[in-house]
């Protein structure tokens, strides 16, 4: 998106900002990262395709304590996470200056891994120039062929839209690609005996090994001091335990993500163990939305959380409402 890097440029050159954030590539072609950019220079080394599923907003958290404003590239989903994050203080809009990119949906190679293409070079056709329904993924077999949305990533098929809910100006035009409920996936959950949800979530769970990856990306996960970097009760625990130690870790960040989780999906993307982390907050977020109204975190800066906005309709404590 040569628009964007020419903009990024010249914001640099007059003073505007004093960095860039956005993406690079990484090892492979198709492991884009969050980067810092610095001069014009640096922003050749600059990408945005369609690999760069990465949420910036919780960058900003320390960009916020930088001299200057930071330049900060946020896709609608990231927008979201990044007014939540206003709402909680954690970032200052004065520092940041918001360029909304365009969004036709983020891939996933492990989707591309999955339809049995194996020996991956590189992909061809998810530049945003491109704009290819079609991802022609080279590899050591020979050329193959994959359709973009059947390489998705999973929050792209419920996609919540794709208007920025902030920016200071917006660059390209974005593409529908919501093609199904983001709820239908936690209905069959609740539709399952006890014996069988424990037995579903024991089963992912037990995949875990600890490495924070879904804490350390988390826009709502922004404690200064997280209580399982303690090792007063033994919570900095990595290993897997016979006795299922890990879903306690898993399912307080979920209770402390409630109400506040914009369900930007980055969790599950960077686990690499392929664990549906998301599946505990959407369950959180179908839940509020039953019993409270219907609220998306991070849609408006001034509205209150239900979690957070006491009510004499609200749900009573302890008691299991019913279900329409």
């Amino acid at each position: 998106m040569q628009e964007l890097i020419n903009r990024a440029k010249e914001l640099l050159a007059n003073g505007t900002v004093a960095r860039v954030l956005g993406w690079k590539k990484g090892d492979l072609s198709y492991n884009c990262e969050p980067a810092f950019f610095e001069t014009a220079e640096d922003m050749e080394n600059f990408v945005y395709d369609g690999f760069c599923g990465a949420n910036l907003s919780k960058y900003m958290i320390e960009a916020s304590k930088l001299e200057g404003k930071t330049l900060v590239c946020l896709k609608p989903c990231d927008s979201y996470s990044f007014v939540q994050l206003m709402k909680e203080h954690r970032v200052d809009r004065e520092k940041a200056y918001i360029i909304g990119v365009a969004c036709r949906g983020k891939l996933d190679i492990e989707k591309i891994k999955a339809q049995g293409i194996k020996g991956i070079e590189s992909v061809e056709g998810a530049a945003w120039e491109d704009a290819n329904d079609v991802l022609t993924v080279k590899t050591f077999y020979g050329d193959k062929t994959c359709n973009w949305s059947d390489a998705m990533l999973e929050r792209c098929h419920v996609c919540k839209g794709k208007e920025h809910v902030i920016f200071d100006e917006q660059i390209g035009e974005s593409r529908e690609t919501k093609d199904a409920d983001r709820f239908d996936r936690v209905a069959e959950i609740e539709a399952m005996s006890p014996e069988e949800k424990f037995a579903f979530f024991r089963s992912e769970l037990s995949k875990c090994i600890r490495c924070n990856a879904c804490r350390n990306v988390c826009p709502a996960c922004s404690c200064r001091k997280c209580v399982f970097d303690s090792t007063k009760f033994d919570s900095a625990q990595k290993a897997n335990t016979d006795s299922f130690e890990e879903k306690m870790f898993h399912i307080i960040r979920a209770f402390h993500v409630a109400g506040r989780c914009t369900d930007c999906g980055e969790c599950s993307r960077v686990c690499p163990q392929g664990i549906p982390l998301h599946l505990f907050n959407r369950k959180f977020i179908k839940d509020i939305n039953e019993f409270y109204g219907e609220y998306q975190a991070g849609a408006d800066i001034d509205e209150k959380a239900p979690l957070t906005n006491f009510t004499f309709d609200d749900v009573e404590p302890g008691i299991v409402a019913e279900r329409g």
